[in-house]
């Protein structure tokens, strides 16, 4: 059973209709119940908090038992500026049948009473928001970006946290030009202090083109979303997005995300935001090698420092099929992409991919995804985690204890590291009853 998230999940340009989920979301039935069942896998016990490395007892979010009259809700995004100080966002289904989104806050290791994302409710006419990130720059003050549709466009979202309140979502600057043709949605959010962060996504032009877009907020204020700087040369396809988003510092950010070089050729960029200005878009150095099927992007990028990031996601071999990759930056430039060390060897089926990257310092990072088992239909997707340590990529191997666990396969779908060599992931798994499942798994 090849359940999960797969590639076309992440290359949200391509299916931007205002009713379709976006990054981190699909609208399959597989993802959709994975995610249901996560989202009571938010917190431990009264308080939520994790204490010497042990998980405690999973409750369901307060608050959203009264929201979830429509009996579907899950967690899109989590972020926790420090130990027990979260935000965490998602969406459930009210008593009209339209599906909300909700916010809801842990302080101090306690979590509070999940809430409809103030002010949407002015926007949206559609009863499909989304929330598809969530970032927070320290306790309290958390920045989360997500669409909604407007008349039948899809229209891109902010909404910040200040001092532990949520003020009002708001259409993101300037999209209200770039997207007139109506296909906007924020897909990454990143923060890297307090009022302090940056989001990106796609739109779509007057053209019928979709662009992607970068948008940064300082001091709490929020500037005009612009298209991505040197993306206008390369994406002559016009299917271009920015998938993710990592802030080491103020106005010191990088994102990755893929765009349409010739027709259909899809190609994965990188770009960086020094002092906050955003540089050119450029195409992941080492790709035009590896690419030669044209089907590659960049899933998700991680920055331990200023300048010093890791950047992960898939491209097509040719023969061999879909690859996973991993690229680094180091003090502002760019390395080569190469595959992920060992994926050629357990990826025989030929479908890979990294989901998630974590980078806890510069150099030390841990990145997880999926491969193909095998050849045809006899293969499953299975989950991989693989740690990078001073700057040398380990080989990549199954998620320990994956293999009992999960005979109909699994894969990682996000990965956070708080320190070198003491990371997390999380994901989901086909078990014995071919049901879907959701795991953890500690690194130490």
């Amino acid at each position: 059973m090849r359940v999960l998230y797969r590639r076309a999940a992440v290359r949200v340009a391509a299916a931007a209709g205002a009713g379709m989920l976006a990054a981190g979301l699909t609208a399959a039935a597989g993802p959709a119940r994975a995610e249901a069942a996560a989202a009571r896998v938010l917190a431990a016990g009264r308080g939520g908090a994790t204490v010497s490395g042990t998980w405690g007892t999973a409750q369901e979010i307060p608050g959203t038992a009264g929201l979830n009259a429509g009996g579907f809700a899950a967690v899109t995004s989590v972020s926790c500026a420090t130990a027990g100080n979260c935000s965490a966002a998602g969406y459930y289904v009210d008593s009209a049948g339209d599906q909300q989104v909700f916010v809801v806050t842990q302080a101090n290791g306690a979590w509070g009473t999940a809430v409809k994302v103030p002010g949407l409710t002015s926007l949206d006419n559609s009863g499909i928001p989304v929330v598809t990130s969530v970032s927070c720059g320290s306790a309290g003050n958390c920045s989360a970006g997500g669409f909604y549709s407007d008349s039948g466009s899809s229209q891109a979202f902010v909404v910040t946290q200040a001092n532990g309140i949520w003020g009002k979502a708001k259409r993101v600057p300037g999209t209200a030009t770039l997207n007139a043709g109506g296909g906007a949605r924020v897909t990454s959010v990143s923060c890297g202090a307090a009022g302090d962060c940056s989001a990106g996504g796609t739109y779509r032009d007057s053209a019928g083109l979709f662009q992607a877009f970068v948008v940064t907020q300082a001091n709490g204020i929020w500037g005009k979303a612009a298209k991505v700087p040197g993306t206008a040369s390369l994406n002559a396809g016009g299917r271009a997005a920015v998938n993710s988003v990592s802030c080491a510092s103020a106005g010191n950010c990088t994102a990755g995300g893929n765009y349409d070089h010739i027709g259909s050729f899809t190609q994965a960029f990188v770009v960086t935001q020094t002092n906050g200005i955003w540089g050119k878009a450029k195409e992941v150095p080492g790709m035009a090698a590896l690419n030669v099927g044209g089907d590659a992007a960049v899933n998700s990028v991680s920055c331990g420092s200023a300048g010093n990031c890791t950047a992960g996601g898939h491209y097509q071999g040719g023969p061999s099929g879909n690859q996973a990759f991993v690229v680094t930056q180091v003090n502002g430039i760019w390395g080569k992409a190469e595959e992920v060390p060992g994926i050629a060897a357990l990826n025989v089926g030929g479908d890979a991919a990294v989901s998630s990257v974590s980078c806890a310092t510069a150099g030390n990072c841990s990145a997880g995804g999926f491969y193909l088992t095998a050849i045809g239909g006899s293969g499953n997707l299975q989950a991989f985690v693989v740690t990078r340590v001073n700057g040398t990529w380990g080989t990549a191997q199954e998620v320990p204890g994956m293999a009992g666990l999960a005979p109909f396969g699994g894969q990682v779908t996000s990965v956070s590291c708080a320190a070198a060599n003491r990371c997390s992931a999380g994901g989901q798994y086909g078990d014995s009853a071919d049901n879907l499942q959701a795991f953890v798994v500690t690194e130490s």
